[in-house]
């Protein structure tokens, strides 16, 4: 018996193979029918916020696939589940939490971590790629979630107010402009920029005094060629609540291996510097030890 999830995969992939559009550009007319109500997924049940993410999330994939480029790529869904739990322990049953992901792509993280979330979470999405906003845009409204959309280069001036909470699978690479980068203190004096670091310091700018960031890095953030500038930049404007990696399996070789960094926005009542949360994933397959894991993050959050 077919789950809800392939339902509304299949609805929308055969809809995608009959059309003579591009696929992804069929993906989207697909969903803005089932919002319409013209044509919709034979379903036996209502279908819930997750299975319908997770539906539309298998014809992005496919669709990705077939038409490859460097910036369409999506956060695995273990990572963006455990972003999800955790992000929901960070914010402790908070109602309206308002979020960002300054590099938001279809949205798939994003809206994984407001299913998780809940209370009425709302958030602001930033893409540069319009196809890509236009898919998260028709996902947002499938999922009957609130966000607002930015079309632009997350690295200039954003009109976004300050959130409870940034998200963010980092793009990673160098920043090609360089005359925009010199309004950052993570602009070195030779050379580009790396861009990831200048997403944590413009997100940081759009975070509430308190508020928390979470983060994908690579790996080997803290021992790069550009560790000489983040360092201090970190030290001075951030807490560094946790730095969790993230299991090698999961990265289809090692080079691309990540980690989770989580920020903290220094506020007037802080009196003391917490401590950071140092802590390796377990192989995901593994449920003893993942349910230890998630115990440990439980805990950290709590206090």
């Amino acid at each position: 018996m077919e789950t809800n999830t392939e339902k509304i995969f299949a609805f929308i992939d055969t809809y995608a193979e009959s059309s003579d559009s591009l696929y992804l550009e069929s993906v989207i007319e697909a969903c803005q029918k089932w919002v319409k109500g013209e044509q919709q997924p034979d379903l036996e049940a209502i279908a819930t916020k997750e299975e319908i993410r997770r539906g539309i999330q298998l014809a992005v994939l496919k669709g990705m696939n077939r038409h490859a480029q460097p910036n369409h790529q999506m956060t695995p869904d273990a990572i963006g589940m455990l972003i999800g739990h955790i992000a929901g322990r960070v914010a402790q049953d908070k109602q309206n939490l308002a979020l960002l992901d300054p590099a938001a792509g279809t949205g798939n993280l994003l809206y994984t971590v407001m299913n998780a979330i809940g209370n009425g979470a709302t958030a602001t999405a930033v893409e540069v790629d319009e196809l890509l906003v236009r898919l998260s845009a028709v996902m947002a409204d499938l999922l009957e979630q609130p966000v607002t959309f930015y079309i632009q280069d997350s690295l200039r001036p954003l009109l976004v107010d300050p959130v409870d909470m940034t998200i963010s699978d980092l793009p990673v690479g160098y920043y090609p402009d360089d005359d925009n980068a010199l309004n950052y203190e993570l602009m070195p004096t030779e050379g580009h920029a790396y861009a990831h670091h200048l997403f944590i310091e413009q997100s940081m700018k759009h975070t509430k005094a308190g508020g928390y960031a979470l983060f994908l890095v690579p790996a080997n953030l803290f021992d790069s060629e550009q560790s000489s500038y983040l360092h201090p930049y970190l030290k001075n404007r951030t807490l560094i609540r946790a730095v969790i990696q993230l299991p090698d399996s999961l990265f289809k070789n090692a080079i691309h291996a990540k980690s989770l960094l989580i920020l903290q926005k220094p506020y007037p009542e802080m009196t003391a510097t917490p401590d950071v949360l140092l802590a390796k994933v377990p192989d995901m397959t593994d449920k003893h030890a993942m349910a230890l894991f998630l115990q440990k993050i439980d805990s950290w959050a709590s206090e």
